[in-house]
């Protein structure tokens, strides 16, 4: 399926019900947003190429495989499009399990339109927010990549909360040595202070964790 020439948030539908595919493709791009329709889940895992921004409208009762495994199945497959969820036959349960594991909203059908633009709206909200975290991780990685091994060790010192002369008599150096490693550690991380450097470090132990 070719890629939209324009760079506007996509809508992944996935609905059997050929009525609800074309009343949500004419809401939704009458509020400016680009939809893709697919009748069942592969139908989308054999069309996506990239993951662009955007998200996902995803029915529960479906051909084969159910909406709320589906849902678990893109987390395990690396694909992060936030999700939100219908169904015309919804229940309490179905309503935590789907929220549990990270769906924006859950949409009984009929649902208004507004309530469907709101949901969509969210999610892609949602989903702009995560590229612009990971793309802060990605680069603070890059950053830590340029550190010497040393530099490493003084950043993961000083970010636990040891001050300069704890980590010279930890590592053996002198105090004016470890100040110099600090202030090369605090340029290559381009931190502005010790809480912006913390949070980077923190960043990096959980994407290795």
């Amino acid at each position: 399926m070719a890629q939209p020439s324009d760079d506007r948030p996509i809508v992944h539908v996935i609905d059997d019900d050929d009525s609800v595919r074309l009343m949500l493709d004419s809401l939704l791009r009458s509020v400016g947003l680009s939809v893709r329709s697919y009748s069942n889940t592969q139908e989308f895992l054999k069309a996506i190429r990239s993951e662009g921004l955007g998200c996902i409208v995803l029915d529960i009762r479906l051909p084969g495989i159910n909406g709320l495994d589906f849902q678990e199945q893109l987390q395990e497959i690396g694909v992060g499009l936030p999700v939100v969820l219908m169904t015309g036959h919804g229940d309490i349960p179905m309503s935590v399990r789907g929220m549990k594991a990270g769906a924006v909203d859950f949409l009984a059908k009929p649902f208004r339109d507004q309530d469907m633009i709101d949901a969509v709206t969210a999610a892609i909200n949602r989903d702009r927010a995560r590229r612009t975290n990971e793309g802060w991780a990605v680069a603070a990685e890059n950053r830590f990549a340029t550190l010497s091994a040393r530099e490493r060790e003084v950043m993961l010192l000083v970010t636990s909360g040891k001050l300069n002369k704890q980590i010279a008599g930890e590592l053996g150096l002198s105090e004016i040595t470890i100040k110099m490693h600090r202030g090369a550690v605090m340029r290559k991380m381009e931190a502005h202070s010790l809480p912006d450097l913390v949070r980077m470090a923190d960043t990096l132990k959980n994407r290795t964790r």
